[in-house]
């Protein structure tokens, strides 16, 4: 199995943290996507957590700036630097949220 790029070697990669990284890395820049919806995608509904674990293990060239809560909250630990991210691709935040209207992601072509 080949690592992806923006993986740290902890252990090889499971097929959901594959599957994730692929997923996240097709969220457009100036767009976002939730934790659930990327579950959900992936079809596993309940996996919100399993999908934030994923990219807390991710390295720096993954796209994880992207990804938000549900209600758009930034996520906890990094919010200053992810805002400054994407800020910087246009997405407006404010107080730790992405600002209305969200300019979510509506998931990768069928």
């Amino acid at each position: 199995m080949q690592i992806p790029p923006g993986f740290r070697v902890v252990s090889d990669p499971s097929g959901f943290d594959l599957a994730v990284a692929a997923m996240v890395r097709g969220v457009p820049a100036g767009t976002v996507a939730s934790y659930g919806r990327i579950a959900a995608w992936l079809g596993r509904p309940a996996a919100a957590r399993a999908v934030g674990g994923v990219l807390a293990r991710a390295g720096g060239d993954m796209p994880a700036h992207r990804v938000v809560t549900a209600t758009g909250r930034l996520a906890p630990g990094w919010q200053r630097e992810q805002a400054e991210l994407l800020r910087s691709e246009g997405v407006r935040v404010w107080r730790g949220h992405v600002a209305e209207p969200i300019p979510w992601w509506t998931g990768p072509a069928a």
